[in-house]
């Protein structure tokens, strides 16, 4: 046991929050030497227990009542030893009652000195009671307090572990600019602290942000460099960790057979730990894994030992989780209407609770499910919750972060490149009126007038020049501002500040076609980033000689592409889809390694809507081509579906009738026109 490292009271701990006890502590009967060297065993103690975490729960429980007795009581080392009693018993259904006596007796520390890390603690505490009880956001909030402690209030173990915290929770609620900069925070803590464990397990939540925020090159640098810090001072929990999230990250990746053999490896350190807690999340990304090989039975079984654990424990997100799996898992085995109903029961509570990065992963995997298994209505369906979902993950404030860096580091380079036009504008000035009062006394003096006024216009003429030169310096830099640097086309800045002339009072005026390339990810996984960046400018290109100049076209995300018209005559719409389908699948695009054939789904409509004139804001009217759009992808890509009609008299009825569109086609109370690309034509013509 940890217990040896430090001399402590013989007498039989008592289980009260503090662990008073009437021996004299190590504050009181130590000289100064001799209470450092205690301070630094006591230290190494407490690091000893929280490595290890809730996989020998008893045994720590047991050490850190027994380090209770040792220390001064309204100390610093009382607080930790609290804060660090009550993170490992948080995993622990049985234990609500001890968090919450814990949490109270923080929050009402006595001591000033130490009241900052006594209410940092507590939070600390409370967040992980919260996300235990299903309330992720009311954790997030709990935890915001620790910018407000400053460092000399906490100690770097402290703030450490709720910055740790704090991350994974905002990542998962969709907050990934945040995610990552409290990761990034976490990981300085980590690197001061001189452990390797938490240098590893920094890196392991920074990679799972990056993940979460789709940059997965960076996500898979980071997860390397902890599996080595992991590897140079390994234990089961640390390594668990580790192979949990390399394989999310290669499973993101496409890398399937990578991603499995990371999962197992988690699996089997899990189960090293002894922790059921740790084993219940391995199990569902082990049985995750099972699903993407289309082992639907194997992932079946690893979900209902998973489900058993997390009943056991009252682990909600591993319960969700494991009830997930098992649903795609019956859809795989062609129980599709029980499946569909588990896993939306799943991503239901995922919404819930706030989670609403795992909610749209899941309506994005049930859709790919649903599609591959012949459930089509379903699969459009499940898409468009998808897509809904996605854009509140994903808010602007976290695109403009994400999707766009590269635009925010050219913009803060542009202005500082206005600023010092600017600095050279005045300091232009400022020589012109210089040479302005120099000239006034040479007029006084000397009485040079027709001098002075032609050296003055000379002068004028100059910084005339120079403040043209500035106006058409900022012009340039603002429009390089709006422009996606690798396509060249308008993006998302660009096309806010344009679609007020089409949107006026809220009501979108014009065709809209959204585009989605097809496959794009296998391009990356199978080709290389490099050659999916050619696919993005060929396709953009291509655009480009299709449109006419008046025509926005927009890099909107990813592998999408945003169109906008003014006007709106149906026939136009209909052939300019078809152009558009034809000419970016013909010809292949060049790219070294061989040329990559390249299809899109499209979605297109024209506003107000038909035959009612129904008037939408733009940003409904974006959703109801990305909903056709999906259709598209969910009938087999390479076609274009649009809307010619819907009978609906308000934009309520739209809505209505867009949650199920394809039902409503069938009724007849949507009218949709469809187009198929010509290798799409060709093969219908085939089968039939």
């Amino acid at each position: 046991m940890l217990l040896c490292l430090i001399a402590f009271s013989s007498a039989q701990a008592n289980d009260s929050p503090s662990g008073a006890s009437a021996k004299p502590g190590l504050h009181t009967s130590a000289s100064a030497p001799d209470s450092l060297v205690a301070k630094t065993a006591l230290l190494a103690a407490l690091e000893r227990i929280e490595r290890s975490g809730s996989s020998r729960a008893p045994e720590n429980d047991l050490a850190l009542l027994a380090l209770l007795a040792q220390v001064a009581p309204g100390s610093a080392e009382h607080v930790e030893v609290l804060a660090l009693r009550g993170s490992l018993n948080a995993d622990q259904a049985d234990k609500k009652p001890l968090l919450e006596r814990l949490i109270k007796e923080l929050e009402a520390w006595p001591n000033p000195a130490q009241r900052g890390a006594a209410r940092l603690a507590a939070a600390h505490l409370r967040a992980k009671l919260l996300l235990r009880q299903g309330q992720p956001a009311l954790a997030i909030k709990s935890l915001e307090m620790v910018d407000s402690v400053a460092d000399n209030e906490a100690s770097l173990t402290l703030r450490l572990r709720s910055l740790g915290l704090l991350a994974s929770l905002l990542s998962d609620a969709g907050e990934v600019d945040a995610g990552i900069n409290t990761s990034v925070m976490a990981l300085r803590l980590a690197e001061q602290s001189g452990a390797v464990w938490r240098r590893a397990n920094a890196l392991v939540s920074l990679s799972f942000s990056y993940m979460r925020a789709q940059q997965l090159e960076r996500a898979k640098q980071l997860i390397a460099e902890a599996q080595q810090l992991a590897l140079l001072d390994p234990d089961p929990m640390s390594l668990s960790r580790v192979y949990n999230v390399r394989g999310m990250v290669y499973s993101e990746l496409g890398d399937a057979g990578t991603a499995g053999q990371a999962m197992q490896l988690a699996l089997d350190y899990a189960r090293q730990t002894g922790n059921p807690v740790t084993l219940a999340l391995a199990l569902g990304n082990a049985a995750d894994s099972q699903l993407r090989k289309s082992d639907f039975l194997r992932a079946r079984q690893l979900s209902e030992e998973a489900l058993v654990l997390a009943l056991a424990t009252h682990d909600l997100n591993s319960e969700t989780l494991a009830r997930q799996n098992i649903g795609m898992a019956k859809i795989g085995l062609r129980q599709i209407a029980e499946g569909k109903r588990e896993v939306i029961a799943a991503i239901g509570v995922d919404e819930a609770q706030g989670q609403f990065a795992q909610a749209s992963d899941g309506w994005l995997e049930l859709a790919k499910q649903l599609e591959r298994f012949g459930d089509q209505l379903g699969a459009v369906q499940a898409y468009h919750h998808y897509r809904k979902l996605n854009d509140q993950v994903l808010r602007e404030d976290s695109r403009r972060a994400v999707l766009e860096a590269q635009a925010r580091f050219d913009n803060e380079r542009q202005a500082k490149e206005i600023e010092a036009l600017n600095q050279g504008n005045q300091l232009k000035a400022e020589q012109v009126r210089a040479g302005d009062l120099r000239l006034r006394l040479w007029a006084a003096l000397g009485g040079c007038v027709l001098l002075s006024g032609l050296l003055m216009w000379l002068a004028y003429q100059r910084i005339g020049k120079t403040n043209q030169a500035l106006a058409l310096s900022n012009e340039s830099l603002k429009r390089q501002g709006e422009r996606d640097p690798l396509t060249g086309l308008a993006n998302r800045r660009h096309f806010q500040a344009a679609i007020k002339r089409l949107a006026d009072k809220g009501r979108f005026s014009g065709t809209v076609f959204l585009i989605d390339i097809d496959h794009f990810k296998r391009v990356n996984d199978s080709r290389g980033h490099a050659a999916g960046d050619a696919v993005l400018v060929e396709v953009a290109r291509r655009l480009r000689l299709i449109l006419r100049d008046e025509d926005m076209v927009v890099r909107w995300g990813g592998e999408e592409f945003l169109i906008v018209v003014d006007g709106r005559d149906a026939d136009a719409a209909r052939v300019l889809a078809q152009r558009l389908l034809d000419n970016i699948a013909q010809p292949p695009v060049p790219c070294a390694g061989g040329d990559i054939a390249v299809t899109a789904s499209l979605g297109f409509a024209s506003f107000p809507l038909a035959p009612h004139d129904v008037a939408l804001s733009w940003e409904r009217a974006i959703d109801l081509v990305d909903t056709v759009m999906y259709m598209a992808k969910a009938h087999g890509r390479n076609r274009a579906y649009g809307i010619k009609a819907m009978q609906a008299s308000d934009a309520a009825g739209v809505a209505e009738l867009s949650a199920r569109i394809e039902a409503a086609w069938h009724e007849g109370t949507v009218e949709l026109l469809a187009l198929l690309g010509a290798s799409a034509l060709v093969r219908e013509e085939e089968e039939a």
